[in-house]
């Protein structure tokens, strides 16, 4: 879990605490922080008290967004660190359209994992 810079940091359009997102999925702080070492959410430092915080947007309906953990595997094989994953899946792009994050948000998994594979070549 690392800190992330102000630019990636921008990129995210809103955070929750491990404990906001217990809350949202209805499981105790340390489900929360298990997804994370699991690689099922990623999880940085950031803001003044460096709390560890997820993107809001990896959270939907009560449930982590189907494709996500799949996604971050992928990343994560490419050798992809938290930052530049998160920068990745929140960048813009226009043959998605619009960010992996969303793709992924709106049931567009297939696709985004594609572009995820394709960047291991």
């Amino acid at each position: 879990m690392t800190e992330i810079d102000a630019r990636t940091d921008a990129l995210v359009p809103a955070w929750l605490t491990l404990p906001d997102v217990a809350e949202k999925l209805e499981v105790p702080v340390t489900r929360a922080r298990q997804l994370v070492k699991e690689g099922q959410l990623i999880a940085v430092r950031r803001g003044e008290g460096r709390t560890l915080q997820v993107p809001a947007d990896f959270i939907g309906e009560g449930r982590i967004v189907k494709g996500l953990g799949g996604t971050i595997t992928l990343l994560k094989d490419d050798g992809f660190s938290d930052e530049e994953m998160l920068e990745w899946l929140f960048t813009e792009d226009e043959s998605l359209p619009g960010t992996p994050a969303q793709a992924l948000s709106e049931n567009r998994g297939t696709e985004v994992k594609r572009r995820a594979q394709a960047l291991a070549v």
